[in-house]
């Protein structure tokens, strides 16, 4: 039963920060047209660090947004492949614990 709530409750945390990188990306892109304002680069690599690479990295590309970014553009996709291997290691290592 535990095994269960932790893979649920590192499911809504994966969803509820790829919702938080997207909506971030789209209100920085808002933000940007109305003040034409630079940077809050240092947040979208947080959010992305933190695991939401995947979907910051889908609404840079799907928003057309800082896609001249060349530090965005190189670093979310690597923070991809790290998040998913996190992930899959600390899943793994959640169902090997004995209970």
């Amino acid at each position: 039963m535990l095994l269960i709530f932790a893979y649920v409750l590192a499911g809504v945390y994966l969803l509820a920060i790829n919702l938080y990188a997207f909506l971030l990306v789209r209100s920085q892109k808002r933000t940007s047209r109305e003040d034409s304002a630079r940077g809050g680069r240092r947040k979208i690599i947080l959010a992305g660090a933190l695991g939401g690479s995947a979907a910051a990295y889908a609404a840079l590309l799907a928003l057309r947004f800082k896609t001249d970014d060349m530090l965005l553009m190189l670093l979310l996709p690597v923070l991809a492949v790290v998040n998913v291997g996190i992930t899959f290691f600390l899943l793994r290592g959640i169902a090997l614990l004995p209970f």
